[in-house]
């Protein structure tokens, strides 16, 4: 909690104008440490009282000076009022910053895809799949090619993302990449993650999903009878490599393993089990 707050108008003598005006600053002081900003108002010296920190006289031109340099001291008082909220420690600097709205980091978007895709990888295998990871590099490779076809740029910054944005989008994976409704509908949802995690990071005031609405359809996916799989089996290939290959996937049919997992047996998965009974 900041323990001293002053703030003063002045003027700066040493840059009078040729009109014979000087600039009027206000003084931030926060703690023993001060910084100026410039209250872009002008006043000729003698019209000035250091003392009272505001114009001489009673004058139409002196009350409407006064009443701007008091409205733009109460919102100092605001603005550091807000900070004191958010943060204990408020600084000088940082009050001029939040006043002069330099406070405000522009965040890109594809940059904080990157560093979400970069903490996937390194979770591979602990929290992640491999199969996980190459989508997500997949939708990120996807939102930078519909950012340079829609925007003609290679990034943009995350407040401009609205709803739009996302109808866009998913216009463009059905269009121009002739997605069918399931994928596209899966790479939004990907592409949602990284919206979700701005929001809550406090980058994001505003949810650009609301009102989106798009759901998976049920695909009546076919199988393989006990006398297709047969005729699989019986076949006979001239090459090895299609033999293996067939091998495989009978061996997933039979198991109920995937592709992926088969993959990564080895002769140390293979095990017998055997429960003694006794006579």
């Amino acid at each position: 909690m900041n323990k001293t707050f002053n703030q003063l108008f002045f003027i700066k003598k040493n840059k009078i104008r040729t009109n014979g005006t000087a600039p009027i600053y206000l003084r931030i002081m926060i703690d023993g440490k001060a910084t100026d900003i410039a209250a872009k108002r002008y006043i000729e010296p003698q019209k000035w009282d250091g003392k009272a920190h505001k114009a001489l006289g009673n004058s139409q031109e002196a009350r409407t000076l006064n009443v701007y340099l008091k409205t733009l001291e109460q919102q100092v008082y605001d603005s550091h009022y807000v900070m004191l909220k958010e943060d204990n420690n408020v600084t000088a600097v940082g009050l001029k910053s939040k006043l002069l709205g330099t406070d405000i980091e522009q965040r890109m978007l594809i940059p904080i895809f990157q560093d979400h895709n970069d903490k996937v990888e390194a979770l591979v295998g602990h929290d992640f799949a491999p199969g996980t990871l190459e989508r997500y590099k997949t939708s990120l490779k996807h939102t930078q090619e519909f950012i340079n076809w829609k925007y003609k740029t290679s990034d943009i910054d995350i407040k401009a993302i609205d709803h739009a944005f996302i109808m866009d989008y998913d216009f463009w994976l059905r269009s121009v990449r002739k997605y069918g409704n399931n994928t596209a509908v899966k790479y939004i949802k990907n592409f949602k993650k990284i919206i979700k995690l701005c929001m809550a990071h406090g980058w994001l005031n505003k949810d650009p999903f609301l009102g989106y609405k798009a759901k998976l359809k049920a695909v009546e996916r076919p199988y393989l009878s006990k006398e297709e799989i047969q005729t699989m089996y019986e076949k006979e290939f001239v090459s090895d490599r299609l033999t293996q290959v067939r091998d495989v996937f009978l061996f997933c049919c039979y198991t109920g393993l995937a592709y992926v997992d088969v993959k990564k047996l080895t002769e140390s998965h293979i095990n017998i089990y055997y429960r003694r009974i006794k006579c």
